[in-house]
């Protein structure tokens, strides 16, 4: 991925108009092109560890950069990232998924679930109560342990979840709200010819979580 992606979202931060935007429409189109570009490359190296996503097309796992500002205090019409969701059902899926992020300083690689609906999030945790072990297992792989310190641990829950027994030994685990694992991306990298090796590494690494969570929610 070339700097123009970075670049244009820098400018896109300070300047985060619609005059501006329209104006510069051009940049926004080629960086767009890219990270599509980008994402199409990605989707079948994944789908040979992960064959569901073996059909999703790129254009449908990335997110559009218009916010909705209807019921925000904040009313900046762009989002200053590009992110792509690549699952079987691009960007509107709510199961497992291998997730860009590109932000100046801020990009990252995720996978997992987030903001699983009360019905799925039931249904995660209870595999995880059945099989504690073997989740566990997983999340301490030393490969993993190259790119993450663990689940990430934002919006947890401060008290173990209704329906199961608190004195559970690894309740702590049942915590959660969303079960990600995430690697930092650094702007280096992003314009490094390592990018799609890094990037490849990192989902193939992580993918024994999402087919636990897949498992879980097929249940």
């Amino acid at each position: 991925m070339t700097p123009n992606v970075i670049s244009f979202l820098e400018q896109l931060k300070v300047n985060n108009n619609r005059d501006w935007f329209q104006q510069n429409k051009n940049k926004y189109e080629a960086a767009k092109s890219e990270v599509l570009n980008f994402v199409g490359s990605v989707i079948p190296a994944i789908s040979g560890f992960d064959e569901t996503v073996k059909f999703v097309e790129a254009k449908d796992c990335l997110f559009r950069i218009f916010r909705d500002v209807r019921f925000s205090s904040d009313k900046s019409p762009y989002k200053v990232n590009m992110g792509a969701w690549i699952t079987p059902k691009g960007r509107k899926s709510s199961g497992p998924g291998y997730y860009i992020h590109l932000q100046p300083g801020e990009s990252f690689l995720s996978v997992g679930v987030y903001m699983p609906d009360p019905d799925q999030l039931k249904k995660i945790r209870q595999e995880i109560f059945y099989n504690a072990d073997e989740f566990k297992a997983i999340l301490s792989d030393r490969k993993i342990a190259r790119y993450t310190t663990g689940l990430d641990d934002f919006d947890k829950a401060k008290q173990p979840p209704r329906d199961f027994p608190k004195d559970f030994a690894d309740v702590d685990l049942l915590k959660h709200r969303h079960y990600i694992l995430s690697a930092s991306l650094d702007d280096a990298m992003i314009i490094s010819e390592k990018l799609f090796a890094y990037v490849i590494e990192v989902f193939r690494t992580f993918s024994p979580l999402n087919r636990f969570l897949k498992r879980a929610l097929e249940g």
